[in-house]
């Protein structure tokens, strides 16, 4: 599936692409695999032939920025109580129904919409509003790889860490160099039917979970999961049996899993917002099946949006609505009461940011990143 633009299509050279017999050239990005003619652009938008390659024409420029509360992305086990600074481009490589920031996601209007973000600019943003990490999201990441790839090095040179909010749709061809880019990544796990995903978001539930197996077993990326619960579509408990007994088996009990309440949005407005009690049982269902770490989400309920030892019992971390309370881990992760480790990357003390949220304009920084570029390139004539 493509789209004709025609526009001059303008942006930097991609990494993953091949030409084909036929004349036209095939996006390796995704497993959707566009064909494409000179002028097109794949069904994300966002990558485009332009001539004899693939181009991606959102580099460099986002959607807006803003700091916010790690737990949102939502991670509970990296970094608690720290912000991050978030941002995203335009365009998706999936086609879901029911999303909740289509107003990034499907645009068209990217001129309309984007702040020019060089890489060097949004690590030195980060680290003067003194965040721990870079979130890609509001998108997905998976689409602007190269972007995404040079700004990760960015941050990483200024030891800020980086974050991936993704539906884990990505071949294998890319996947190992964009993973590497990241410490820690949330992967929207939709639901556990392939009808689901074809008849909801075009996409397959196959491509996806072989991403979560690639993750947790072959990088040392930190994993957390997230299913959108939409009522009579795969908030079934016979469906949340089989989600939560796959990722316990082959993606072991540590990996946090949240359940979040879905709200009428996009092309799903006929939907009822998720009753709490629905979250609140897959929950239940969840650690009744070994799931260690479970998590609700966009409901208000510190229970079980808190981190308890799976030993004992104890809740480490207390938790409702991205604020933190109760913090009982000991300087190297473990149990105040038992000593057992608990799974994640933690501080000695957690982050004290709280449920903040706080726009950001990208201008101040790059100018102040220009100003101390063009003096450390003065040269002193004596």
């Amino acid at each position: 599936m493509t789209q004709q633009d025609s526009d001059i299509i303008e942006g930097v050279s991609g990494r993953y692409w091949h030409a084909l017999e036929d004349g036209r050239i095939q996006c390796d990005i995704c497993p959707r695999e566009c064909k494409l003619h000179d002028g097109q652009r794949g069904l994300c938008f966002v990558r485009a032939r332009r001539g004899s390659e693939v181009v991606l024409t959102t580099y460099g420029r986002s959607s807006g920025f803003c700091i916010d509360p790690i737990e949102k992305k939502p991670l509970s086990h990296f970094l608690p109580g720290t912000p991050v600074l978030s941002f995203g481009t335009a365009g998706c490589n999936l086609t879901c129904k029911f999303c909740q920031n289509w107003d990034i996601s499907k645009s068209r209007e990217m001129d309309s919409l984007m702040d020019e973000a060089p890489p060097e600019a949004i690590a030195e943003a980060a680290l003067r509003t003194n965040c721990r990490s870079v979130a890609y999201t509001y998108n997905d990441p998976v689409i602007f790889l190269e972007y995404a790839v040079d700004v990760a090095a960015a941050c990483r040179a200024r030891d800020i860490r980086n974050v991936a909010v993704s539906a884990g749709y990505i071949r294998s061809s890319a996947r190992q160099e964009f993973y590497a880019a990241m410490d820690a990544v949330n992967v929207d796990l939709k639901a556990f039917t392939e009808r689901f995903y074809k008849s909801l978001c075009s996409a397959e539930l196959a491509a996806v979970l072989d991403t979560l197996r690639y993750i947790r077993h072959e990088t040392d990326v930190w994993l957390e999961i997230t299913t959108l619960l939409i009522p009579g579509e795969n908030d079934s408990e016979a469906e949340i049996e089989a989600l939560t007994q796959w990722v316990v088996e082959e993606l072991g009990p540590d990996v946090p899993l949240h359940f979040t309440a879905f709200h009428p949005d996009y092309k799903m407005t006929d939907k009822s917002n998720t009753p709490p009690e629905t979250v609140i049982r897959a929950w239940q269902i969840a650690r009744k099946n070994g799931v260690r770490y479970p998590f609700t989400g966009n409901i208000s309920h510190k229970e079980t949006g808190s981190t308890y030892c799976h030993e004992c019992g104890l809740r480490l971390i207390g938790r409702d609505w991205h604020e933190l309370s109760e913090w009982r881990l000991t300087p190297d992760g473990g149990c105040t009461r038992c000593g057992t480790k608990c799974a994640g990357i933690f501080d000695a003390s957690p982050g004290d940011w709280g449920r903040k949220r706080q726009p950001v304009r990208l201008k101040a920084f790059s100018r102040a990143l220009a100003d101390r570029t063009d003096k450390d390139n003065m040269v002193t004539v004596r």
